[in-house]
């Protein structure tokens, strides 16, 4: 009786060292962490699946949970015997780079594209342990398409839009902000975005302010920064429109004069003659009236008119050749040359 109990003991003992054993290795294969698998448009991702165990292994299953598709959609099974089994069509974009051997069901997958963001799950069909699972949520990135588009409205007193930024169908949506240089505080800016049905968000930014002339030329920045790409700088120099300013007339020897004004887009300038035409030899260069000799017959009174699409403005210049003197005189300066 005592050699029987001996026996049951020592069977109790042993099966209780083995669930011990087993309960252990099991809560050793449970420890299997999730990640997020960060990946651009169009890239590769990797989607790891390994596990560390003696238990035996009868095969590996992925399925996936990704928007339009039932959930835990199976679509590969790795058995170490049959290898890869597809089970619905065959994605060639899936490349296993893993080892049955190793329980290791890693696999390679290709040109990524917004439809496959989602979760990616392998489970381990293992005994005894039972089938724990290791889940990645695959995201996907995608830089802007950026672009600055400036305007070029006509001086005047009403705001009106004078540069816009866009940053065109990112994921996740990109920042866009400007650096106005010496137009801070004399510009605003108004921030919009639109959510497409792909996930990707536009965003754009308008400089908003009241077109003056001493705004044209000036430098402005936009800043774009966006988790898909590093930060991104557009520049601009701001454009706006306005007739020809004062007219000025300016000595540049004493037989030539320059017709100068300050206009947007660049003012033509034409010289005449009044009540008569040029004399052949009073050249006109670009803007500038040049007498080639000291007649007496060059002597009257010259008009320089500059224009462009939105005005024109005027000076008069007065020559007089006598006894070797030459006299010139304009609405704002007198002058005498001998």
């Amino acid at each position: 009786m005592a050699v029987l109990f001996c026996g049951l003991f020592s069977v109790i003992l042993k099966m209780s060292i083995l669930l011990t054993a087993s309960h252990l290795e099991t809560k050793h294969v449970e420890a299997v962490q999730a990640g997020d698998v960060v990946v651009m448009l169009g890239s590769s991702a990797i989607l790891p699946c390994h596990i560390s165990t003696n238990d035996r292994l009868s095969q590996i299953t992925w399925q996936k949970t990704i928007k339009g598709k039932a959930p835990n959609d199976v679509f590969l099974i790795i058995q170490p015997k049959n290898g890869l089994k597809y089970s619905n069509e065959k994605d060639l974009r899936f490349e296993f780079i893993g080892n049955v051997d190793d329980k290791n069901g890693t696999l390679k997958f290709s040109n990524v594209t917004l439809e496959d963001e989602g979760s990616y799950t392998c489970i381990f069909s293992l005994f005894p342990g039972g089938t724990p699972s290791r889940n990645s949520q695959l995201v996907i990135l995608v830089p802007p398409i950026t672009n600055l588009m400036d305007y070029t409205p006509l001086e005047g007193n009403e705001e009106v839009p004078l540069a816009t930024c866009t940053a065109a169908a990112s994921k996740p949506k990109a920042e866009v902000r400007w650096i106005k240089g010496s137009l801070e505080g004399k510009v605003r800016e108004e921030l919009n975005e639109t959510r497409h049905a792909n996930g990707t968000t536009t965003t754009w930014s308008t400089l908003l302010g009241k077109p003056g002339r001493e705004m044209n030329g000036q430098l402005v920045k936009c800043v774009i920064s966006s988790e898909a790409t590093k930060e991104e700088i557009l520049e601009t120099n701001i454009q706006v429109h306005y007739p020809p300013g004062n007219v000025n007339i300016v000595e540049r020897s004493k037989v030539s004069y320059e017709c100068e004004t300050n206009a947007n887009p660049k003012a033509t300038v034409t010289w005449t003659r009044s009540g008569q035409p040029l004399p052949q030899s009073v050249k006109v260069v670009g803007a500038t009236l040049q007498f080639s000799s000291q007649s007496n017959d060059l002597s009257g009174l010259y008009k320089c008119e500059t224009t462009n699409p939105y005005g024109s403005k005027q000076a008069y210049l007065f020559v007089h050749f006598s006894s070797g003197e030459f006299c010139c005189e304009n609405k704002t300066n007198k002058q005498m040359f001998t």
